[in-house]
């Protein structure tokens, strides 16, 4: 007993320190704030809620059982379902949901200032998307590894069961186009970035071929020869982007870019999975989390000033980088990082198959989340530490600032963030681009602020390896969630099919993945055309529609959850997801009010579709855009409509949820529950020594 009593003082000390880092970074008003008080507020708000908030929900409320078999262990096939070693589950599950969201989100969300989304990237995080993760993965894995529409179905009835299906399916297209936009935007006219992300590519087939046949098994030869050749890519890439042949060959505009991210989503929804998912997997997972690590290392003993102010004048919905006010817009903005819809696809997808014990769900479900939530302070840490003139005249669309340096930079200038011509043409040398003017999106401004620390970090050269070292770790997040989205979604719309013409529903079959793919691939690739003609960059179209789908998709989630959880006789613990639920369906319904109905063309669909409908009838419009004006006009009205099914999607589930809740607890409820019978497991407490490791490298 004695051993164990300075254990609460430790926790005190972090409660503390963390407490003072937060008062620190939300209270102080002086010019600048040092981001080690940012890292260190996160960190220990991440400890703590591990430790004991996530605890206490693993053990009162979902009761897990270290001594049930899990669907890995009863229904163990070698492929789909395979007892697997929890750090290994832990990498697979962090790779999957850590697409673009943690990283491009906070930094646009950075033009309100550093506080809002530093606060709700945390309190999001800790009380929203990770108790999210954990509840889906455990009902999943008690449920036979059955997904969100299936448990929707089984546990809301037919009508909820098919609005939620529906609404997954509709927002995850929404999802992959923005995936696609932000790759495009970080790619466009820059040779050594497309060379370089390009290369990416026959890697991970050099790797996967390699594991198939030449060394099977050989997992650490493999990872190591395409850790060295990623890193030739990028070296490689700065010779590519001056040699005068080879650089015109990888300097494109943005519509073929997006052209060659639709083939290339296309043949990874088709190709095995050994051949180009797993290896690229496995390889961005090591990117990933070695990046991230060295960050917040380099963030720690750096110590660098954050220059963006703690709230800056475009709370007020003025902000060039998209409109929109603080309150809701921050809330949808950052959606990954603080909690995303998308990552109850993976939750009650792939990982609860390769769980060996229920023990395993709070560190997979609860811990991967904290850390993609630690990835959206790192991003945000990287955007503001940027002078707010270089922000802006980065992210800012040619539409708002111009496309002439000169006028770009008396604009930006004028909002009082100071920025010269000299500044920005001298900074796009450094990072070796043409100009770094108008690169919309998010990517490039996070890559500038990543490659400005890490280049200080290790002696203050080298800024052009950094910067697009950067960028292929930001397109590798991306690229990993494009992947298993589309195939996702394939599998998604061939159980929907199947239920027309079975032959379709048949996951294996080859005529099905051909065209069940290339409708996927059709479907967000419109979306993504769409994003690519639009003359401000898309990102003030797409990534709202982007953000309220998928924090939508987090109420379908938190609904399910929540029902079940009354379902099962712990309706008294019902708050823990309702609550969030609650919050999500009022934020995202809001903001879907805004987008349909605000008069201000640059917040409102409609709004922006009738202006745009007068600027052509009147001929103002420069003929580049009156070319492109009745696509955009269309675009604006279909995004209205879908913003509109997804909000009565959304209310038919939460609907459905209440109304089964009410049966149930008035005893009139007679639907068997879905979960799987107990049964013991061989493998108690997750001691599993078999050959897991090398299994889960290719799932």
């Amino acid at each position: 007993m004695t051993s164990r009593t300075p254990l609460p003082w430790f926790w005190v000390l972090i409660a503390l320190l963390g407490a003072a880092s937060l008062a620190q970074v939300a209270v102080f008003r002086g010019e600048t704030v040092n981001a080690a008080w940012l890292l260190a507020a996160a960190v220990c708000t991440y400890l703590l809620a591990y430790r004991f908030y996530s605890a206490w929900i693993a053990a009162k409320v979902l009761c897990v059982d270290a001594t049930r078999a899990t669907p890995a262990e009863r229904l163990d096939n070698g492929r789909d379902f395979v007892p697997t070693h929890k750090w290994v589950v832990f990498g697979h599950h962090f790779a999957a949901i850590a697409g673009p969201g943690p990283l491009i989100g906070p930094t646009l969300a950075a033009q309100f200032g550093y506080l809002p989304g530093t606060l709700w990237i945390l309190v999001g995080g800790v009380l929203g998307g990770a108790v999210q993760d954990m509840v889906i993965l455990f009902l999943s894995t008690r449920r036979d590894g059955r997904s969100i529409g299936q448990m929707a179905r089984d546990e809301l009835g037919n009508v909820g069961g098919a609005a939620a299906l529906i609404g997954t399916f509709l927002i995850m297209l929404i999802l992959i186009a923005v995936l696609g936009l932000v790759v495009v935007n970080a790619m466009k006219h820059s040779p050594w970035a497309t060379s370089t992300v390009a290369a990416t590519i026959p890697i991970a087939l050099v790797v996967g071929l390699y594991l198939r046949y030449l060394r099977p098994g050989r997992v650490l030869e493999g990872t190591t020869i395409g850790l060295v050749l990623l890193a030739l890519a990028v070296l490689g890439g700065g010779w590519v982007s001056t040699h005068d042949t080879l650089a015109p060959l990888f300097d494109h505009d943005a519509l073929p870019l997006a052209g060659g991210i639709i083939v290339y989503g296309f043949a990874a929804a088709v190709l095995p999975v050994w051949l180009l998912l797993a290896p690229r997997d496995y390889l961005s997972t090591f990117v990933k989390l070695g990046t991230v690590l060295l960050l917040a290392v380099c963030i720690a003993v750096l110590r660098p000033e954050i220059h963006m102010p703690a709230v800056t004048q475009f709370v007020d919905g003025t902000g060039p980088i998209f409109g929109g006010k603080l309150f809701p817009f921050v809330f949808i903005t950052i959606a990954c990082g603080a909690i995303s819809g998308f990552h109850s696809l993976i939750s009650s997808g792939t990982t609860p198959k390769l769980l060996t014990s229920e023990a395993d769900i709070r560190l997979v479900g609860y811990g991967s989340m904290l850390l993609e939530s630690l990835v959206a302070v790192m991003a945000l840490t990287a955007a503001t530490v940027l002078e707010p003139g270089v922000y802006f005249a980065i992210n800012s669309p040619a539409g708002v600032v111009g496309a002439d340096l000169t006028k770009a930079v008396k604009t930006i200038s004028g909002w009082g963030f100071p920025v010269t011509a000299a500044q920005m043409q001298g900074l796009a040398e450094q990072m070796g681009e043409a100009t770094l003017l108008s690169r919309t999106g998010g990517a490039p401004s996070l890559a500038v602020g990543t490659a400005s620390i890490l280049s200080a970090a290790f002696g203050g050269g080298l800024l052009a390896v950094w910067y697009h070292f950067a960028i292929m770790f930001e397109v590798l997040f991306i690229l990993t969630t494009l992947d298993a989205g589309t195939r996702v979604g394939r599998f998604m719309l061939q159980d929907m099919l199947g239920n027309v013409v079975p032959a379709l529903g048949r996951t294996s079959w080859y005529p099905s993945v051909l065209l069940c793919s290339a409708l996927v691939v059709a479907g967000w690739g419109y979306f993504l055309y769409v994003g690519v003609i639009d003359p401000n960059g898309g990102v003030n179209i797409l990534w709202p529609l982007f953000g309220i789908s998928n924090q939508m998709l987090a109420s379908i989630a938190l609904a399910v959850a929540t029902g079940t959880l009354v379902r099962t006789g712990k309706a008294r613990f019902a708050w823990v997801t309702g609550l969030p639920l609650a919050w999500l369906a009022f934020i995202t319904t809001w903001a879907a009010g805004e987008k349909l109905f605000s008069a201000d063309p640059r917040v409102g669909f409609l709004a922006a579709a009738r202006d745009l409908s007068d600027k052509l009838t009147a001929g103002v419009l420069p003929p580049e855009k009156a070319a492109v004006a009745p696509q955009l006009i269309f675009n604006q009205q279909l995004d209205a409509v879908l913003t509109a099914l997804f909000v009565c999607l959304l209310w038919t589930v939460i609907g459905a949820m209440l109304l089964g809740a009410r049966r149930h607890l008035a005893g009139t409820c007679t639907r068997a529950s879905s979960e799987a019978p107990y049964q013991p497991s061989r493998l108690v407490g997750g001691q599993f020594h078999g050959a897991a490791g090398s299994e889960a490298a290719g799932s």
